[in-house]
């Protein structure tokens, strides 16, 4: 289980980290107001295992072995899967992927020529814990031609069928414009899958936080 960050490198930061958050955001929608979390598609770069990074962990913001911290601005990423009783899933894997800081993937696949990051981890996994929550660091997601900021997540397990979807962030003047996130039929939908950036505990080494949930069906 990994809902803590576990690189050995920069420990004392990710001991504040666990610090900061040790009291988990809670939900603005209690489990049974959630709908089930839509599958939406997994877009043209889920790591093939060429392109899987070696350090995979749940912090996206150092890689083991480099001195520095991506390029972006930090986040930290909470959340909980639930089934459909509103139950915690429990040690389901957990992971997430996303565009680096100039608007490039790290992916063999993708030939744009924005820059890379090598500090940037680009994808990321962990476990549910006893109460089905998990934890994520990583950067705010930005756009890039054809799309506003997201960030991919999956998640599997044994006990239940794999999902694929995507979460937007809330406020961004280009939903609207986004043919995925308006393919969310609903408005109850389309704000489970948008998640609130607010400003982190100043002593979290990150400057925003977010929380959401994610129901299986």
């Amino acid at each position: 289980m990994s809902t803590t960050l576990t690189k050995s490198a920069g420990r004392s930061r990710r001991q504040l980290l666990i610090a900061a958050a040790g009291s988990w955001v809670t939900s603005a929608l209690p489990a049974w107001a959630l709908e089930k979390t839509p599958r939406l598609t997994e877009g043209p770069f889920y790591p093939r295992p060429v392109d899987m990074p070696l350090d995979d962990d749940n912090d996206l913001t150092r890689i083991k072995g480099k001195q520095g911290v991506a390029r972006g601005t930090l986040i930290d990423l909470t959340g909980r899967v639930v089934d459909n009783s509103g139950k915690a899933v429990v040690a389901a894997i957990m992971e997430i992927w996303q565009c680096n800081h100039y608007g490039r993937y790290h992916d063999g696949r993708d030939d744009s020529p924005l820059p890379r990051d090598p500090f940037f981890q680009g994808f990321g996994k962990t476990t549910t814990d006893a109460e089905g929550r998990f934890r994520f660091r990583t950067i705010r997601p930005v756009a890039y031609p054809g799309r506003v900021p997201h960030i991919h997540f999956k998640v599997k397990g044994g006990s239940f069928n794999e999902l694929t979807s995507q979460l937007f962030i809330a406020g961004d003047a280009g939903l609207e414009k986004d043919a995925i996130w308006r393919s969310l039929r609903t408005a109850e939908l389309k704000k489970q899958m948008t998640i609130d950036l607010a400003p982190a505990a100043a002593n979290s080494g990150v400057s925003l936080a977010g929380y959401f949930e994610i129901m299986l069906g």
